[in-house]
Order: structure tokens, then sequence, then C-alpha cells
């Protein structure tokens, strides 16, 4: 059976996988990068090193039961693909990725962790119809906060994004200052779930981008006068909710009705999830699919080996 292996090793979660094409299943296994409670990230340097030591024990993991032949391997070597992009981080799984290739004599195929996230999410959402045509694709997470026109092989011009923090950023600085461990995107959703309120928020575009440092500074202040946490949460998930929305009906605006896909860990958000699947009709990765993952990658080195 002709199997592809996905590496991804990104500034949260080191991850691998491995796609069966026979059977049309991905096996992965992944591992958050340890933070210190109440820090909000790793320097790269850390990073490297977690990824490290924790590369080789999750593919060991993922090959335990594994009898099967790689015919080709996939890696993400830089956050997206543009000018400039680069972290460190990534030359864990690039290191990896290369000896595997040298050692086996397959072929190598190199993407980018974003493309990864959209590849994903058109597997887990059943919506692989759309590689290779035009679609939107939002990329939400800690890293970034964008909204892309993608086409052919999931090139993605920049449509939007968030000016100043980016929507993950802002879930984790406020689950971290509710005192909970960063990443703190599913405890903001749990808590935001149980609260009975729903947020009206005014929130202005500039030329289709967003803004997202008032959501911080509001979620303060709202904890510095004793609001509930829950309440917090849900005007941090409303606000970041209302911004995407606007920026939505501008990229259709702009670009047409295309079929719109969400991924990112900020996008594994029960509330901002239901709420689109039914205003927007989009289509969104599943929670295991939507924080980082290798599953993309892995997908991405079949169809490369297609070509």
């Amino acid at each position: 059976m002709p199997c592809f292996l996905g590496i991804d090793t990104s500034n949260y979660t080191t991850s691998c996988a491995i796609y069966d094409s026979d059977t049309d299943t991905v096996v992965h296994r992944k591992k958050l990068l340890p933070v210190k409670k109440g820090e909000l990230g790793l320097r790269q340097s850390d990073a490297v090193f977690h990824h490290t030591v924790q590369l080789p024990e999750l593919m060991k993991d993922l090959f335990s039961d594994f009898d099967g032949e790689i015919a080709a391997i996939g890696v993400s070597d830089a956050p997206m693909r543009a000018e400039g992009s680069y972290m460190p981080c990534f030359l864990t799984g690039v290191c990896a990725a290369e000896s595997v290739a040298a050692a086996t004599g397959r072929p190598l195929y190199r993407f980018s962790h974003q493309q990864g996230h959209i590849m994903a999410a058109l597997f887990s959402s059943g919506k692989r119809e759309l590689y290779g045509q035009d679609f939107f694709a939002f990329h939400v997470s800690g890293g970034t906060t964008q909204a892309l026109l993608v086409s052919g092989e999931l090139d993605a011009r920049l449509i939007a994004s968030s000016l100043d923090l980016k929507a993950g950023q802002a879930v984790d600085r406020v689950g971290v200052m509710l005192g909970y461990p960063f990443p703190a995107g599913k405890y903001v959703d749990e808590l935001a779930q149980k609260s009975d309120k729903k947020y009206k928020i005014n929130i202005k575009l500039k030329d289709g981008n967003c803004c997202l440092s008032g959501v911080e500074n509001k979620c303060r202040a709202m904890f510095e006068k004793g609001e509930k946490p829950e309440d917090i949460c849900r005007y941090c998930l409303d606000y970041i909710m209302t911004a995407l929305y606007k920026i939505a009906l501008f990229a259709k605006e702009k670009y047409g009705d295309l079929p719109m896909i969400f991924s990112g860990g900020v996008m594994s958000n029960r509330i901002i999830r239901e709420e689109f699947e039914k205003t927007l009709g989009a289509g969104f990765a599943t929670p295991e699919f939507s924080a980082d993952n290798a599953a993309g990658i892995a997908l991405l080195a079949h169809k490369r080996s297609l070509e």
C-alpha cells in the first residue's frame, strides 16, 4: 500500500502523520511544545530543542504498527509561501524529513505550514474537490489571522489580515490572564459556552483588514472589574467572530461568492464554527485537524507524487 509521511514542526506543536492512499485514511501523532505556566509561548531556540526531543518519540509511536511502504515524504519548511517567511523551528522537521528521504531513497516535497492547514481542512471537511479551484481560506491561529484567495496547487493570495494582534494571541492572552496554561484556546472555548451573553461589537475594517488589540484591552478591563470569566471569554470570541465575519463579507463582495474554508487552531472553537456554518455556509476542519498537524502535509505529498 503506497503511504505518504508528513512532518510539521511549528512553534506550537510537534506533528507527524501517515496518509494511506489505498484506504484514504490518515494516522497522525502530535504533541504540544511545553510552555511554563503564565508564559505566552517559546523562544525559537527552545522550540527547536523540544522538537528535537519530541519528534523521534512521535515517529517511533507512529511507525510502531506500520507495515506499509513510504512512497514519499512531505515536510513544512516555512510558515507560509511569502518572501521572508521563516522560523527556525521548521528546520527540525526538515532535518528529519531529509534524513528519511536519504535513507529510503524516496522523494521529498516541501510545503508551507499554511498549505498543510488548508489541505487538512479540505480533507476533514469533505471538500477536497475544491483543490485546484478558486476558494477562500481563512487561516486563524496564534501565528496568523489571514483571509486568502486560494487557487491551483494551494497557491494563496492574501486578501486581508489582522494588522496587529493575531486571533490566537488574543485568545491565549485572555486565557493565561484567567489562570489557564498556554495555549489556552480550549479553556476559553469551554468557558465561553457557559456564558448566557451574546455581545454586539462594532468593528471597522481598513481596506478589509482588522485590528484585534482592542479585545485584549477590553477583556483585561472586564477582568479588573470582576466580571465572570465565562463572560470575558464570550466577549473575546464574539469580538474575533465579528471581525472575521466582516472580513468574509469583504472578500465575497470583492472577489465573488466563492466557497469558504476555515482552518487554524482558533477555528476549532465551537461557537464560531456553528455561527459561520449557518451564516456563511463555510466548511471547517474538524477539531483534530484545526490545530497544528502534519496530516495536510502527508496529503500534499500524495498530491505532488501524482504530478
